[in-house]
């Protein structure tokens, strides 16, 4: 958990780059002919949500930039752990 704090808190350019791949992975299984059968488009929704993610760490950044107890991220990381999952399964398996 250490590690994901280090990587992704106070970081948004981190997390920013997290929805880039997604939208990455995502544009390249829509416009390739391996997609057929394969539901690209949650990839497209993983990205939206990391990028969501990451607009709010860059507002928590600006307007409280010392907070240091982020009850926030209890309900976050769950989530987007589990979108990240089932869009990585529904994408390419």
């Amino acid at each position: 958990m250490e590690l994901l704090a280090s990587l992704f808190v106070a970081k948004p350019q981190n997390i920013l780059l997290i929805a880039v791949v997604f939208l990455a992975a995502y544009l390249a299984l829509r416009f390739t002919v391996v997609s057929i059968g394969k539901h690209p488009g949650w990839l497209l929704i993983a990205s939206g949500a990391w990028g969501l993610y990451a607009a709010w760490e860059w507002l928590v950044q600006v307007k409280t930039p010392d907070a240091n107890i982020r009850v926030d991220l209890l309900v976050m990381w769950p989530l987007l752990a589990v979108l990240t999952l089932l869009a990585l399964y529904r994408a390419f398996r």
